[in-house]
C-alpha cells in the first residue's frame, strides 16, 4: 500500500499521514525523517514532530540523501517518509550540477526500493506551485523537480490525499490499509 499525502504549510498532512500508519496495525513502524537540522526553525520543527510521534512505537531513521540506499531491517513494516521536499532539496542544492529529471528520477528510484521492502509506505509532499511568488531560474529548476516527484508519485499511490485545514480530501481513494 502507497498512501501519499500532500498540502500546504500547518495543513495538518503529518497528523494524517501518522494516523494512516497507526492504521496500517501491529507492524513495525519506521519514520524516515528527511530534514537536516540547520538552524533554530528546524530544531524547533524536529521537536514538534516527534512530539506528536511519542508513543507511537515509531523508530526514526535519518535519511537526508540517497533514499535508495535505505535498507529497513523488518520488511513486515509500515513507513513514514516525511518530507518530500526536504529530502528533494537537499539532494537537488547539495553544490553538485545536476537536472530536475536526475534529482526526480534518483529519489523515485527510492521510493520503489522502500516499497519493496515495506507493507504500507506513507509519504508526505508539499504543496508546490500555488505560491505567486516570482523565484530565480535554479530555485524554479527546483519547484519543476517537485512537481515531477509529486506527480509521479501520485500516479504510483494506492491513495492520494490533500489535506486542507486538517480535513483530508482524497483524491484517489485507497482499498485498503
Amino acid at each position: 500500500m502507497f498512501v501519499l499525502v500532500t498540502g500546504g504549510s500547518g495543513s495538518g498532512k503529518s497528523a494524517f499521514a501518522e494516523q494512516k500508519i497507526v492504521e496500517a496495525g501491529e507492524l513495525k513502524r519506521y519514520y524516515v525523517a528527511t530534514m537536516e537540522c540547520r538552524d533554530e526553525e528546524s530544531v524547533n520543527r524536529i521537536r514538534r514532530h516527534r512530539e506528536m510521534r511519542a508513543g507511537k512505537r515509531f523508530e526514526t531513521l535519518e535519511c537526508q540523501r540517497n533514499l535508495q540506499d535505505l535498507v529497513l531491517e523488518d520488511k513486515n513494516c509500515a513507513v513514514l517518509l516525511e518530507c518530500m521536499s526536504n529530502l528533494c532539496a537537499n539532494e537537488y542544492f547539495d553544490g553538485e550540477h545536476h537536472t530536475p529529471e536526475e534529482v526526480a528520477d534518483k529519489i523515485i528510484s527510492g521510493i520503489e526500493k522502500l516499497l519493496d521492502q515495506c507493507v504500507c509506505l506513507v509519504t508526505v509532499t508539499n504543496e508546490v506551485f500555488s505560491d505567486a511568488a516570482e523565484l530565480d531560474a535554479y530555485s524554479g529548476q527546483y519547484l519543476a523537480c517537485m512537481g515531477m516527484i509529486n506527480s509521479r508519485m501520485a500516479q504510483m499511490a494506492d491513495c492520494f490525499a490533500e489535506v486542507v485545514y486538517g480535513i483530508p480530501v482524497l483524491h484517489k481513494k485507497e482499498k485498503s490499509v
